[in-house]
């Protein structure tokens, strides 16, 4: 039987063929003949016995058949691969249920490895990992971060040959670091470039990936149908688009423009400067006030109108406004406060659950089309779709924040149907929340002021470098980073008993970006949620303090870049639970905005909720299997763990007398707020 953990070398230098040494030259995969391609099959014993040599690993491929892989081979092998596009999509899910198929991790490695040498490797890639992931036996293997296998998704092409040169002329151990530019995509003559740490950053185009591949929108139901899918598509990017305009604010811009008029030009332009490695040809740029045009792309079946993306709109917001959407029969499906967000965000995305594709089509999925081909939309110029038809590179455009703008105003027109929260569904009799406060996690810090600054960090590219050096080699990037900090909450409990609660933690800014204060209208739209943890109160006074790096939110450093390989992976059983596939999550180091030099004013938020209100009857441990990211990812084959609607207590909308957030927290007890502000240096640390 193959060790499962041998996929993983069906996944490192993706563009290599499948017999070349990989693990640093350590491992070699034996192909049976009869799977090689058709240039090599005629020299495989030759390849074979020079490669097997300086070995110290041999995974042998054994000859289960010819895979019937003719359906994906449509997609050109060199070619470009996108999930937004409805025919990839739909192999994509074919291939997924061929991998999830096969009998035994031995039956898996040999169709892997045979489809491997055959199809488009950005299509294997992300086939094969989710299936390696929703498989029962192969689940905890870890994955590699998608920058190790396609680096050129994600820095600057110029990186490339400085490293490939470093990695053939310097032997490893005295191999030099090699930078990576910032800001290499336009000049501070362009305003939108303020943003380009936050758009550009590493770890947030990693976690908009790896979240897409959690929550794949095409493939068996099995594996699309998880608890609250939908609304946590809504969720999490709702939650990115209020941390965009909050950094926006922090650079005295305004908040991105919803793209609500398909028919306006759009003045932002983006010249990405990426090369895919698939076909070495660049991604496409937008100039300014390009213009949405109706897409007859015939090399990939394409073909939709402006007017059906208009169309689509005013059904969805028909159905809001009725108050039920329509299924494939004709029944009418309530969108109640229960279930309507869910179902809107299947419906709106839309994922294979949308409950009528034909009436309400595929709104998300064909806006990053109609975008992403806006240089090109009839093929003329045989050009390759822009960064917005890519899940790993669609965050760094200014565009993908507008039409996400427009896709939350949907979802936030649907939860302003919703009635407000009433006193008693916010209220926790009993329990108060005394104070919140936050401090630097160093001595004398004072209390309630934040400090972020630049960080310069390590990355191992090697395992991208097809046809490149052995070895690490290293390539340095700067990201925004904050110093560590902790949340402090008192906290009483005059019930006379234990009560369990749920600490909600949120912030939100005070003025715009020209220092206007903010109407709670407005300030509610833009609260971040920082955490969200259980806690036991004990009858009397309770202290709770929790780190920074604890938060529900995001993920540590180390997941979002980790390392993968033999020399990295742990060999005991229980480490090797904790370095399962957990990429999925916010990036530490993107955890609260950027400030600035003088300072900018934020609100803190605390709440205590009712745990009764809110569990689901399931209990799991956040420091285990991954689960501190569940805010934004959910938990692995569970519910999500937390009843209340996602984004609780600010979603809904509020009586028109609630003009302050003081006057939202009205008589409620355990809620509380206080001032803080963060503040940026504009220094560059090197991560230690």
């Amino acid at each position: 039987m193959t060790d499962k953990n041998s996929l993983l070398a069906l996944l490192q230098r993706p563009l290599e063929p499948t017999f070349l040494p990989k693990d640093d030259g350590k491992t070699v995969i034996i192909v049976p003949e009869e799977y090689m391609s058709d240039r090599y099959r005629p020299l495989t014993t030759d390849i074979q016995s020079r490669l097997t040599g300086g070995a110290e690993v041999e995974i042998p491929v054994r000859n289960v058949g010819i895979p019937d892989i003719s359906f994906a081979e449509v997609i050109d092998r060199r070619g470009a691969f996108s999930l937004f596009i409805e025919k990839h999509r739909s192999i994509a899910g074919q291939l997924i249920n061929l991998f999830m198929s096969q009998k035994d991790v031995t039956s898996l490695m040999a169709v892997g490895t045979y489809a491997r040498e055959r199809l488009n490797p950005v299509l294997f890639q992300y086939a094969m990992t989710v299936a390696m992931q929703h498989r029962p036996d192969t689940k905890d293997v870890p994955i590699p971060p998608f920058i190790e296998l396609f680096p050129d998704q994600f820095v600057d092409p110029a990186t490339f040959p400085k490293l490939r040169e470093e990695g053939n002329v310097v032997q490893e151990g005295q191999r030099t670091t090699i930078d990576i530019e910032p800001n290499f995509t336009a000049s501070d003559r362009e305003v939108e470039q303020r943003m380009a740490y936050f758009r550009e950053d590493i770890g947030v185009n990693l976690h908009h990936w790896h979240w897409h591949l959690v929550y794949p929108a095409g493939a068996a139901p099995e594996i699309v149908r998880k608890d609250r899918r939908g609304e946590l598509f809504y969720y999490m990017h709702s939650q990115i688009i209020a941390r965009y305009n909050v950094d926006r604010f922090c650079n005295k811009l305004a908040r991105a423009r919803p793209l609500s008029n398909y028919r306006e030009s759009i003045p932002e332009a983006y010249f990405p400067k990426m090369v895919r490695s698939s076909n070495n040809r660049a991604y496409p740029a937008r100039a300014a006030d390009s213009v949405l045009r109706d897409l007859n792309r015939v090399d990939n079946d394409t073909i939709v109108s402006v007017n059906d993306l208009q169309r689509w709109t005013d059904r969805i917001h028909q159905a809001i406004d009725q108050g039920f959407a329509i299924d494939t029969i004709g029944k009418n499906v309530p969108l109640d406060e229960v279930k309507g967000i869910d179902i809107l965000g299947d419906m709106v995305e839309a994922s294979t659950l949308t409950v009528n594709r034909r009436l309400y089509g595929s709104l998300h999925n064909t806006g990053h089309d109609v975008l992403a081909y806006i240089h090109d939309p009839d093929y003329r110029y045989l050009e390759d779709f822009g960064v917005m038809g890519d899940v790993t590179t669609a965050m760094r455009d200014p565009v993908f924040y507008r039409w996400h703008g427009m896709i939350d105003g949907i979802f936030r027109k649907f939860l302003e149907t919703l009635r407000p929260y009433t006193s008693a569904q916010l209220g926790f009799p009993g329990i108060k929340v005394n104070s919140i406060n936050v401090r630097l996690n160093k001595a004398n810090a004072p209390a309630n002021i934040l400090l972020t600054f630049w960080q310069k960090s390590q990355i191992d590219l090697a395992a991208g470098l097809d046809f490149g050096p052995k070895g690490n080699v290293f390539a340095t990037f700067t990201h925004l980073q904050h110093a560590p900090f902790a949340i402090e909450l008192k906290i009483t409990n005059s019930t006379g008993s234990v009560k369990r609660g749920t600490a909600r933690i949120f912030i939100a800014p005070t003025v715009d970006e020209r220092g206007q204060r903010l109407a709670f209208k407005e300030q509610r739209l833009l609260f971040i949620e920082l955490d969200k943890f259980g806690v036991n109160l004990r009858p009397g006074e309770n202290t709770i303090t929790r780190r920074s790096d604890q938060s529900s939110v995001t993920i540590p450093y180390e997941r979002t870049f980790r390392r993968i390989g033999s020399a990295q992976t742990p060999t005991d059983s229980r480490q090797r639970d904790s370095f399962r596939f957990c990429g999925c999550g916010w990036p530490q180091h993107m955890l609260i905005p950027k400030g600035s030099p003088e300072g900018v004013q934020f609100e803190l938020f605390a709440m205590i909720s009712n745990f009764a209100d809110d569990t689901v009857n399931q209990e799991f441990d956040e420091n285990v299997d991954c689960n501190d990211a569940h805010s934004f990812c959910g938990l692995r084959d569970k519910l999500y763990p937390d009843k209340r609607t996602m984004g609780f207590p600010f979603e809904r909308t509020t009586p028109a007398t609630v003009t302050t957030l003081a006057d939202f927290i009205g008589s409620n007890t355990n809620m509380a707020t206080n001032n803080c502000q963060i503040r940026f240096k504009n220094t560059v640390i090197a991560r230690t």
